[in-house]
């Protein structure tokens, strides 16, 4: 499996990607509607964002997004078939390493309380803080303190 930062060229298979998960689904409307869409996540790239794709046989299986404006961690999607094999863990840690060595001291996400991402964030040492307005969980992680073990 090798996993590279991503490029505006990745779009097509990223999004693949995005509208193939079986939790946190969505429809290419919708992402439109809030949007997100291949232009606007290219953009992103080239001002705060960036993303990374993991590849088996030239193919997009998995990515993440993170945006240094707001330390967020944007998006983490892996195909159906390849969760389970810790392709997720490696593609969060890469986003959150990001966001370290570009200042951030706590990074957050948002996702459906009742999907397994939950579960997974929280093996992770992310903390729920709160809901946000549509009904998602917010997540926090701060910074590991120098000596720290981190995630």
């Amino acid at each position: 499996m090798l996993l590279r930062e991503a490029t505006a060229a990745d779009l097509p298979g990223i999004s693949a990607v995005r509208l193939a998960v079986r939790e946190n689904a969505t429809t290419p409307a919708e992402l439109d509607r809030r949007g997100i869409t291949n232009e606007s996540v290219a953009a992103s790239f080239l001002a705060n964002s960036r993303g990374w794709v993991a590849l088996e046989s030239g193919a997009i299986v998995g990515f993440s997004i993170a945006d240094r404006a707001d330390c967020s961690i944007f998006a983490l999607f892996v195909l159906p078939g390849y969760e389970g094999r810790g392709l997720g863990s490696r593609l969060l840690d890469l986003a959150v390493d990001w966001l370290w060595e570009s200042g951030a001291d706590r990074v957050w996400l948002t996702t459906d309380p009742r999907t397994r991402a939950a579960g997974f964030y929280d093996r992770r040492a992310w903390v729920a803080v709160g809901s946000e307005g549509n009904g998602e969980q917010r997540y926090e992680l701060a910074r590991p303190r120098q000596g720290e073990v981190k995630r």
